[in-house]
């Protein structure tokens, strides 16, 4: 259910929504506003605005009051991944509104501007991920935010919108700008930092316009937005599901609960043998090291994945989804020069594996679909378990792309043999698009090279390299 809100905030909301001759005021400090896809694929619209209320939402020519999901406030500095010296409070100046959209919406606008409605054939997906400007002090590393050749999120927004997708997936990681720019550093010079309204705008927000504007999205949470990072932000603008009490990253007390939340599907509304779900699972605070069964985080996890997987069982297609790539491989370079190869994510492989053993999923899931390494990557399978797609290129600093020699004789995970492999760092998207019996994933570049190209089919998938 969505959150109940006081009687003063609806006041507020419907103040927000009154009308002038029949007219939606315009909304001065409206920033910007977008629609999510959240459990069971309920459609949400969402309204950032820097006015006291909420503004006019219009549906299907009539209006419906929007509710306060978060106010504007400043949040005092607390324990963050970075020194204290380093960090800051979190300043939001503005308003956060929402309001549950009906089912079969034709039209919906905010302020008079028009918003994309969910399709109810969901025929073409573009995923994206990774996608904001690093700034990071413990790794003596700034990323050009002012060079758009050099941090391309928003030219590879505009080239995936022109694919006119019916929905937008991003696999996490929006904010990446957590330190300031040094002095003297014409890169970033000028660049907003920490966890505030003003980054998560510039990072993404503003950048993303044109995607927000193409279709309604689907968000996955990533290492970014957990609670010592961007976790406020999280909550409070993308997140598709109601605020609970102390889960907003407010509090480090409450981080046990605001570092975690469900599994959920959403369900893409194709008929009959192509009926296809989207598996959400919130990965953001997972390691790479194994876990003792009895470890709480393990058993957290673990039973998360049941309840996943269950999820499944709804539709003949399901594309598990989540930040970090179960079945993909990492690659960090040392100073030194040489690669260093890590495989999937042990202990998510672990919990599956005693729900599914080695196969991990039951038949009905496909495929799975990450980012967090910042590469495009596809991988499929010999012994049958479900192809990995990451569209971890999206815009933030890019990883070394792996060679064939480089994976020789490697596996992401003991017991999976690697069938094919193609990798890219170049900034880019993915496209999934349904055709009859099969869906076909394609990745492309922001320049519109095509780079792979594979068919998802229920007996497995097949991939060419171009």
């Amino acid at each position: 259910m969505h959150k109940t809100i006081t009687i003063s905030a609806l006041t507020l909301a419907l103040a927000g929504c009154a009308t002038t001759g029949g007219m939606a005021p315009a909304a001065q400090g409206l920033q910007t506003a977008f629609v999510l896809l959240g459990e069971n694929g309920v459609p949400v619209a969402r309204a950032i605005t820097t006015d006291a209320v909420c503004p006019a939402l219009e549906v299907d020519g009539r209006a419906l009051a929007m509710q306060v999901r978060m106010p504007a406030e400043t949040i005092a500095q607390r324990k963050t991944a970075s020194k204290p010296e380093d960090s800051k409070p979190s300043a939001f100046p503005v308003l956060t509104c929402d309001a549950i959209l009906p089912a079969g919406v034709r039209s919906v606008s905010v302020a008079g501007k028009a918003l994309p409605v969910p399709v109810a054939d969901v025929k073409k997906i573009v995923v994206i991920g990774d996608t904001g400007c690093r700034l990071k002090t413990a790794d003596n590393y700034f990323q050009s935010c002012n060079d758009s050749d050099q941090w391309a999120f928003r030219e590879m927004t505009v080239a995936a919108a022109a694919q006119k997708p019916d929905l937008v997936l991003h696999v996490g990681d929006y904010h990446y700008r957590e330190n300031a720019c040094p002095d003297g550093n014409p890169a970033c010079s000028g660049s907003p930092w920490g966890y505030g309204w003003d980054t998560w705008k510039a990072d993404f927000f503003d950048p993303a316009t044109a995607l927000l504007k193409a279709a309604p999205w689907v968000m996955v949470r990533g290492n970014h937005e957990t609670c010592v990072r961007a976790g406020q932000g999280w909550w409070r603008f993308m997140d598709p599901r109601a605020v609970q009490a102390g889960r907003d990253c407010n509090l480090e007390q409450n981080d046990t609960q605001g570092d975690y939340s469900e599994p959920y599907a959403v369900p893409l509304g194709l008929p009959g043998a192509m009926q296809t779900q989207l598996i959400i699972f919130d990965s953001s605070k997972v390691g790479y090291k194994a876990l003792p069964p009895q470890d709480a985080v393990f058993q957290r996890y673990t039973g998360q994945l049941q309840q996943a997987t269950n999820l499944s069982k709804r539709t003949p297609w399901n594309f598990f989804v989540q930040h970090h790539p179960l079945l993909g491989f990492a690659v960090e370079r040392s100073k030194s020069g040489d690669l260093t190869v890590f495989p999937g994510i042990v202990p998510l492989q672990d919990g599956l594996k005693t729900l599914h053993q080695e196969k991990l999923f039951p038949a009905q899931v496909q495929t799975t679909i990450a980012g967090h390494v910042h590469l495009f990557q596809a991988v499929t399978y010999k012994t049958g378990q479900a192809a990995q797609f990451i569209s971890g290129n999206g815009g933030s600093s890019l990883d070394v792309p792996l060679t064939a020699a480089a994976i020789q004789g490697k596996t992401p995970m003991p017991g999976a043999e690697v069938d094919f492999f193609s990798n890219s760092n170049e900034v880019g998207y993915m496209v999934l698009e349904r055709q009859s019996d099969f869906w076909l994933a394609t990745a492309w570049t922001r320049k519109g090279k095509q780079l792979t190209r594979c068919e998802i089919r229920r007996d497995g998938t097949r991939c060419t390299a171009s």
